[in-house]
């Protein structure tokens, strides 16, 4: 990940996981355009090759956390999970495991995402109800539950095999917070 001046980040690997310096967030958001895959890909843990980019919110750590992920390929469409592995706090403790697709009680068809074009991705947890919001209209609403909301921690951005440009804001999704306020992660622990 790297700055592109401002609060703009771009992405141009194939595995990028990133926080914000803020203990706990309900709410994120991230500006972006969406640039392509990535030149070399790599598949995921399960050995699943998606392309893919979104939102974590509650991100204790990479075994505890909410992910609101935009999926482009192989098709188009919001996913909700909650990975919860309480007792492991590392990608090498818990690997793929813990993962649970949330369905939604309202849901909407996105439409294809066109490279070069700027979205924004907005999601706002209120007590254990996940609302998700596409460039401002409602595309998935439902419940997450109780467990997920009681982990803590900072909001974040995940790719994997995209490339993107994109500014990050959490707590105040109307208001991007500096490339300063970003932090990364890389290794194996935090892979998943």
């Amino acid at each position: 990940m790297t700055s592109s001046g401002g609060t703009s980040l771009s992405v141009d690997v194939p595995k990028m996981r990133a926080y914000v310096n803020h203990p706990a967030a309900d709410s994120a958001q991230i500006h972006f355009t969406y640039l392509g895959p990535t030149a070399s890909r790599s598949a995921l843990a399960s050995g699943a090759d998606r392309l893919q980019f979104g939102l974590k919110l509650h991100a204790q750590d990479a075994c505890n956390l909410i992910y609101v992920m935009w999926r482009v390929e192989p098709e188009s469409k919001l996913v909700v999970s909650v990975k919860s592995n309480p007792r492991q706090h590392s990608s090498s403790q818990c690997g793929n495991r813990g993962y649970q697709n949330i369905k939604p009680r309202m849901s909407a068809a996105l439409a294809h995402l066109g490279v070069r074009q700027p979205h924004t991705l907005t999601a706002v947890l209120r007590a254990d109800e996940l609302r998700v919001f596409v460039d401002g209209g409602l595309m998935w609403q439902g419940g997450v539950g109780s467990d997920a909301v009681a982990v803590k921690g900072p909001a974040g951005v995940r790719s994997d095999n995209a490339r993107l440009e994109f500014e990050l804001a959490a707590d105040n999704p109307d208001a991007a917070l500096s490339s300063q306020d970003a932090g990364c992660r890389s290794g194996p622990e935090e892979s998943e």
